[in-house]
């Protein structure tokens, strides 16, 4: 199922129980009863099985490919168009079926489930009947990308996510090795038709993915990571058998030769490309990015909104920033221009060097453990399942983004990952790491998702799930909730790191809608964010052209961080005395991730109770 991984679903660790003060909120909000919430568990049951758990890749994310159900694990998913049409018919026929189970019927934790699928469902099926093309997964216009693409996500995949235990598991890689190549000639087959209909990157963005192409093929079949992880992985375990020339002869053999016409027929669309960025130029190109923005956010902010309010918490960010900047006795220049002098300052840089990245992973690891011992202050349920950090890979950290989260197993056996870029260490000045830490691992993404996971009183369905706005909301909330807790009390310049951090996800509301609606350039949009934070180019130029093929994505950041805050704010002011901060998070946790609308009707139920 090709569903958005990122946001739609998410892989789990081992299932655990809720800690007392989530359970106690899942448990007193379990609502409806009777044959309308009987009704709406058997769907959410059903559409795990038929959604979720048919799909040969989510089980080996979720780790659920072994035993009886191991034959998926020689498999890939159909990026064929019918597989596609296949998969959102499934997604049309939950819909239809929620619809179908009256609404009004349904309290607490059963309204909840009901509006966060039905939101997700109203979202994406309108898309289909709308666009005919950048569907089969979030909004993503073009298929191939130096973002996205079985090219670039397959290797990862098979590395990070295959696990290779016995013989019959190397034996499954190779199948899937040789699935790999006809899923790129799917895949190639569906460009060809988007191309047709004139959904065509831009020229620079083709550039950079042939680029990366070159960059796989350039490398020789014994040495690609396709075959070096399988010799590598039977090796340690001692499974004998000629692992390494039988991948390379599927890497050679097939794989290549369809990567090749992949290439081919990208780079043959670069002469006839355009320069302009933004998809407002595609085939109801305005209406495809309101889709976008709707997906991203969860709310109905137009695009206008959304840049204003990028511009206002630019201008109040940067009063802030000036305000630890002139303490420090740095006083010349815009704020900007100043933050960027401090990132070049050589005493801020680890070397780029093997060296100096080993260390700059180890002092982030320094910096979780710090946050750790002090999250029982601020949270009743801690997650279970634990946190590795890994650099990305080199093969893919061109165009991959600074830094991201890959969820744990749901078998336990793998853990939650944060993964850094460090294709140039001088794009992560050491003031500015401590906010990703926070923001990637904990209190962020894994702390929130491994909950998610680990909870009992809401169906797998939910539990799988995710929401952009509510899960980025929540990562940059965290960044915050790291200041709060007190992690920069004699570390200035890391509160200045958050401040900027804070400013880059502001600056991505007003760059992604100039790109998208107001039509700016490329060039306009690096521009203004060098202007803007006094980043490096390179890493600038890296993040405006993800703005370019994932339309909207970049929005749902700061607008559900600010709706997080809101939230919480407004929630204080209603208790005072009666507001506990703990048990604040544990409730918006507890209920696993939704729309932002079904979190605020979370946050005022428990409002409610704790008044009552």
């Amino acid at each position: 199922m090709l569903l958005d991984r990122r946001t739609f679903l998410m892989s789990a660790a081992s299932a655990a129980a809720l800690g007392a003060s989530g359970a106690g909120f899942a448990q007193a909000q379990s609502g409806s009863g009777g044959g309308t919430h009987a009704a709406l568990n058997a769907l959410m049951e059903r559409a795990y099985q038929e959604i979720i758990l048919s799909d040969p890749e989510t089980r080996t994310s979720l780790g659920l490919d072994k035993g009886a159900d191991a034959a998926a694990k020689s498999q890939l998913d159909d990026r064929s168009a019918a597989g596609i049409r296949a998969d959102q018919q499934k997604v049309r026929e939950l819909y239809r079926d929620l619809r179908a189970i009256p609404r009004d019927g349904l309290t607490g934790m059963d309204a909840v489930n009901y509006d966060t699928v039905n939101q997700y469902c109203e979202t994406v099926v309108y898309a289909y009947d709308n666009f005919d093309y950048g569907t089969h997964s979030w909004p993503e216009p073009y298929t191939v990308s130096q973002l996205g693409g079985t090219y670039q996500s397959m290797p990862d995949f098979l590395d990070s996510q295959h696990a290779i235990d016995t013989a019959a598991d190397a034996e499954a890689y190779l199948s899937r090795l040789s699935a790999y190549a006809t899923q790129l000639d799917n895949e190639t087959a569906r460009l060809r038709g988007e191309y047709a209909m004139g959904v065509i990157p831009p020229d620079f963005v083709i550039d950079k993915t042939v680029q990366q192409m070159e960059t796989v093929l350039g490398t020789a079949p014994a040495q690609a990571g396709l075959t070096t992880s399988l010799a590598r992985r039977t090796a340690e375990k001692n499974i004998a058998g000629d692992w390494a020339a039988r991948a390379e002869r599927i890497v050679s053999g097939n794989i290549y030769p369809a990567i090749q016409r992949q290439r081919d027929i990208v780079r043959a669309q670069r002469a006839g490309a355009t320069h302009d960025a933004g998809v407002w130029r595609l085939p109801e190109g305005p209406d495809y990015y309101a889709y976008g923005l709707r997906y991203a956010t969860t709310t109905t902010m137009n695009p206008d909104e959304i840049h204003q309010l990028g511009l206002d918490q630019i201008a109040e960010l940067s009063s802030q920033a000036d305000r630890i900047l002139r303490a420090r006795g740095l006083t010349q220049g815009t704020v900007a221009e100043r933050l960027g002098a401090l990132g070049r300052d050589p005493q801020h840089v680890y070397p780029n060097t093997d060296a100096g990245k080993t260390q700059l992973i180890a002092d982030l690891n320094t910096q979780m453990a710090d946050i750790r011992r002090r999250l029982p202050n601020w949270f009743g349920r801690l997650p279970r399942a634990e946190c590795d950090i890994r650099r990305v890979p080199p093969a893919i950290e061109a165009g991959a983004p600074g830094g991201y989260y890959q969820s744990p197993a749901l078998d336990g056996s793998r853990p939650g990952a944060y993964y850094i870029n460090l294709r140039d260490t001088a794009e992560w000045p050491k003031w500015t790491l401590p906010t990703l830490t926070y923001h990637e691992a904990v209190p962020g993404h894994h702390h929130q998702i491994a909950l998610a996971l680990e909870a009992t009183d809401i169906p797998m369905l939910r539990r799988l799930m995710g929401f952009s706005a509510y899960s980025e909301g929540w990562g940059l909330y965290s960044e915050q909730l790291a200041d709060e807790m007190g992690m920069y009390e004699n570390d200035p310049l890391g509160r200045l790191g958050y401040l900027q951090s804070f400013m880059f996800r502001a600056a991505r509301l007003v760059v992604d809608t100039g790109l998208h609606h107001k039509r700016w350039s490329r060039e306009q949009g690096i521009r203004y964010m060098v202007e803007a934070l006094g980043d490096q180019e390179s890493s600038v130029t890296t993040e405006v052209e993800r703005y370019c093929v994932w339309p909207g994505q970049a929005t749902s950041y700061k607008v559900g961080q600010t709706r997080w805050l809101q939230l919480r704010e407004r929630a204080r002011q209603q208790l005072g005395d009666r507001f506990d901060i703990k048990s604040f998070h544990d409730t918006a946790l507890a209920a696993g991730a939704m729309p932002l609308a079904a979190l605020e009707r979370v946050v005022d139920d428990w409002v409610a109770a704790r008044r009552a």
